[in-house]
């Protein structure tokens, strides 16, 4: 069984990521960070609350099909 923190953070974390693949960076970046407010642990919403800032900074190109291509090891 699921808790409802859980389903909480599961449902900011779907939010996310589907503002994230429509490059809505900014309304990603909310709804990871609110997912993070419940559980600091979530690990997939840490990863993609990073990956909105740095594209937010550095926007993929037009054709970018929501596939994080890592530029350092």
């Amino acid at each position: 069984m699921v808790s409802e923190q859980k389903r909480a953070v599961l449902g900011h974390y779907n939010e996310g990521l589907s503002f994230y693949r429509n490059r809505r960076w900014d309304e990603a970046i909310v709804e990871f960070t609110k997912a993070l407010e419940i559980d600091a642990a979530d690990g997939p919403s840490e990863c993609y609350l990073k990956r909105c800032r740095e594209y937010k900074k550095n926007p993929p190109p037009p054709d970018w099909d929501g596939v994080f291509t890592m530029t350092t090891k």
